[in-house]
């Protein structure tokens, strides 16, 4: 990670965990953890542990983050493209701090909407991400890591700029489905529409350009 992403996600951890710290006395022992499809609490877990987890888990991240570049074999180093890198490590730590916000906003002051604030966060997530995607070199860590994406330089140079754009476009039309209020089974159909084409046609494109012989 650069100076910059990684001060910025320590900064996002010590927010978070001095909001669950603030908060802690004031919250009831249980509190709402999972909503189901209908935006309906569904799951319900001990404080310390709905407080403490998602803030832990964005510190680990960090620390993870800052190994993996070490990590890395030849042809296949991180450093290439190290801001990109530093970049999708800031956007999923704070996608985590995100959705801790909102778990302790709802427990704090009952907030409605709850589901659609969280897949509003998930798409505006997946337009960010998308937007530097194409950017993400060979590596066994981000990106679409298919057999044949690691397998040929073709392939997952044009992957990635297909994945990019999926992601971009699921990101903005899945905002406008939030903001429009259409059920939420269709953010989840773009989700999994923009994470399977991508797969796919990683596999038609080898197999395509293996028949010529060109990997």
């Amino acid at each position: 990670m650069t100076r910059t992403y990684y001060i910025v996600a320590v900064l996002l951890v010590i927010l978070t965990l001095t909001a669950s710290l603030a908060l802690y006395p004031r919250l009831p022992q249980s509190i709402p953890t999972h909503w189901n499809i209908r935006g309906e609490v569904d799951g319900y877990g001990d404080k310390f542990w709905a407080l403490f987890l998602l803030p832990c888990a964005m510190a680990l991240m960090i620390v993870v983050a800052g190994l993996l570049p070490w990590l890395s074999p030849r042809r296949f180093e991180v450093d290439v493209f190290r801001s990109t890198y530093g970049f999708l490590i800031l956007l999923v730590v704070a996608l985590l701090g995100y959705i801790h916000g909102i778990v302790i906003w709802t427990a704090w002051r009952g907030a409605p909407n709850t589901s659609r604030a969280l897949i509003a966060g998930l798409f505006l997530f997946f337009a960010l991400a998308g937007n530097v995607l194409g950017r993400v070199k060979r590596n066994f860590w981000m990106g679409v890591r298919t057999p044949w994406t690691l397998a040929s330089e073709r392939v997952w140079i044009d992957t990635h700029r297909l994945a990019a754009r999926l992601f971009v476009a699921t990101g903005l039309v899945g905002l406008a489905t939030v903001l429009v209020g259409l059920p939420s089974w269709t953010a989840f159909a773009l989700i999994l529409l923009a994470s399977v084409v991508p797969v796919v046609y990683s596999l038609v494109l080898y197999k395509r350009l293996a028949k010529k012989g060109e990997v």
